[in-house]
């Protein structure tokens, strides 16, 4: 780690001589008319300089290692967006999930580099003001997180002096959007298409299973093992105080409404939110005895698609149909339906149906959801 940042405080130190150098040598030598638009120097001044002074196979060569640098630079761009894209947006449900792949993320970005590229024309002026504007945003950014870091160390000095750069940078990033707004216009056209891409995906997936693997603990796999005897009945339970009178009253309400057998077993399922800002989870469930009874707890990103894949996996373990016993809520529909949305809750019962219908095309394999 501390060599790391040795090289990087090298890195930064080189740069920072060759960007005072190169403006300096090439305001001083090159005539100002060759840098106004369509002047020779536009957009290439030491290209310019290779050429007048250290003759063409220099010059020719300097080009050469600009097209290659530039080249590197997008690959390494392209890296990075094939790294951090799969790994988070789909994950919190703001992508399709072919995003997780690698060929169709790099055939979505080579399109819009050339979309980028066909709208501004190719034009190194078109493009300047758009680049300059998210240059400027990242480094202010940058210093923002580098001076918070040393902030947090209570390191006074090193504290101060990183703000002055963050004054220096934010000057230059209003001064620079003011003269140039085209860039700020296009920022936001981008965020703008992002978060609604990504509203519309998660609201598209919400009625996936979401639950990528099902766990169950030693007391929770003897509970199913001893209720798969007869058939599955499970009960969905919102967890209160556990207390066994707690689930002998929703027990004699499910019997009452559902017809379950008097003497058959019968399994609570208890589901909480563990954080709705994620979109997959594992569903680890875990037994417990209450007295007479039998719950099973889980923590999953949303309620209906946890009780789903739990139902599905039943199934599938245990080559019974499962029964599922709810009690309808009294809430009102839309907020309920927001509260699935944004947290993961809501309007349970037909939910739960929805994502298993989706799940389980076949009616006959489907597992069951009776309401009272």
């Amino acid at each position: 780690m501390r060599n790391t940042r040795r090289l990087l405080l090298v890195a930064a130190l080189i740069m920072s001589v060759f960007l005072l150098t190169s403006s300096f040598v090439t305001i001083t030598l090159i005539p100002p008319q060759e840098f106004a638009e369509g002047g020779k120097a536009n957009g290439r001044a030491l290209a310019y300089l290779g050429h007048a002074y250290l003759g063409e196979w220099f010059g020719t060569l300097y080009d050469l290692s600009t097209i290659l640098i530039l080249w590197f630079a997008g690959a390494s761009a392209m890296a990075g967006l094939l790294n951090l894209v799969p790994r988070y947006l789909p994950r919190y449900g703001m992508a399709p999930e072919w995003a997780g792949a690698g060929r169709p993320l790099v055939l979505v970005f080579t399109a819009l580099a050339f979309a980028v590229t066909l709208i501004f024309r190719a034009d190194v002026d078109a493009q300047g003001s758009a680049y300059a504007t998210g240059v400027l945003v990242l480094m202010s950014s940058a210093a923002v997180a580098v001076t918070l870091s040393v902030w947090r160390r209570r390191n006074l000095a090193a504290t101060l002096a990183f703000g002055a750069i963050i004054l220096v940078f934010a000057y230059t990033t209003v001064a620079n959007t003011i003269e140039r707004p085209d860039g700020v216009k296009i920022a936001t056209f981008f965020i703008g298409a992002i978060v609604a891409t990504s509203i519309v995906s998660r609201l598209w997936r919400l009625r996936e299973l979401r639950v990528t693997e099902v766990v169950l603990d030693d007391l929770a796999q003897r509970f199913v093992a001893e209720a798969s005897r007869a058939d599955l009945h499970i009960v969905a339970h919102e967890p209160h105080a556990h207390q066994p009178v707690e689930y002998r009253l929703k027990l004699f309400e499910q019997r009452h409404h559902h017809h379950i057998p008097l003497r058959g077993p019968v399994l609570f399922l208890e589901v909480s939110v563990r954080d709705a800002s994620d979109f997959v989870s594992v569903l680890e469930v875990r037994g417990e005895q209450i007295g007479d009874y039998r719950a099973l707890h889980a923590e999953s990103t949303a309620v209906p698609n946890a009780i789903a894949a739990f139902l599905l996996y039943l199934r599938d373990r245990t080559g019974k149909t499962p029964h599922v016993c709810f009690a309808w809520t009294e809430r009102d529909p839309l907020i309920l339906a927001l509260r699935y949305v944004l947290f993961g809750e809501g309007d349970i019962p037909p939910l739960v149906h929805e994502v298993l219908r989706k799940a389980e095309p076949d009616p006959e394999r489907r597992p069951l959801v009776h309401v009272s």
